[in-house]
């Protein structure tokens, strides 16, 4: 009965296809909580946060490959995917070619991601919850990676040790390096919060499908195909989803700023 069950969940709820997880979050996140992201950067400085949120979600998906190699899937580190190289991670449409015409049709709104790694569940020791482990790496990389490029935009601030600084800490907050440093680490933020919400086919949904009861889980997975139109209509017409996007990513900033600050030190 439990692995009758089991493989009736695996093949509606994970099946031989690959997980489609941040390339959808970054999309909607992005057109929800940051309209006209790129309206105070030049080509230059749009194109640097383009390249670092490549990099960031290529980081995103080799922690999903790790974690399920550690957790006994190796599909993805056979396919090269546990690297921080962010080639092996790029999808031409959906890293280049998409992001590039709507960057180049000043839309405001970045759409794309990247290749989704491939997860064999029944590889995993513990299925049900190793897959949230699995989907768990993602979101924690983008925390991390938002605490990164918080010290470092806390750094360059301080110090100004880069080309044209302003003269003060202040102003400096203005110039091309540190805005590309401060929306990186809004979208890694974003990528956290927005990748942990429990809707189908975003990472957090793993988590709950672990969590829940097998007479709930069946349903609940089964939202799965409607799950990006779901995550949709709440992006584009409920505003307190939205508030909660914010007041969630606010809540995690302040609580990075500490910590990148040493509790106010510099």
């Amino acid at each position: 009965m439990i692995e009758t069950e089991r493989n009736h969940m695996h093949a509606r709820f994970q099946g031989h296809r690959p997980r489609r997880l941040s390339a959808y979050a970054l999309a909607f996140a992005a057109a929800a909580a940051m309209p006209g992201v790129f309206g105070d950067l030049d080509t230059v400085g749009s194109v640097l946060v383009i390249v670092l949120l490549v990099i960031c979600l290529g980081i995103h998906e080799a922690a999903h490959a790790w974690v399920a190699w550690k957790c006994g899937d190796s599909t993805g580190k056979d396919l090269g995917r546990i690297t921080l190289n962010p080639i092996p991670h790029i999808d031409l449409f959906m890293s280049i070619i998409l992001p590039g015409i709507l960057l180049l049709s000043n839309t405001g709104v970045l759409f794309g991601g990247a290749k989704p790694v491939p997860v064999n569940f029944h590889r995993l020791r513990h299925p049900w919850r190793d897959m949230s482990l699995v989907a768990l790496a993602g979101p924690a990389s983008n925390l991390l990676l938002a605490l990164f490029f918080l010290i470092a935009l806390k750094f360059f601030v301080s110090t100004g040790l880069y080309n044209n600084a302003s003269s003060t800490a202040t102003a400096r907050y203005d110039d091309v390096l540190p805005v590309v440093l401060s929306k990186t680490v809004k979208f890694n933020l974003l990528l956290t919060v927005f990748n942990l919400v429990p809707i189908p086919p975003l990472d957090g949904s793993r988590v709950m499908a672990w969590l829940l009861p097998p007479g709930v889980r069946t349903p609940y997975v089964a939202l799965e195909p409607f799950g990006l139109l779901i995550v949709m209509a709440l992006v584009y017409f409920s505003h307190d989803f939205n508030y909660f996007l914010v007041h969630t990513m606010d809540s995690m900033f302040a609580a990075l700023d500490k910590i990148a600050s040493l509790g106010g030190v510099w």
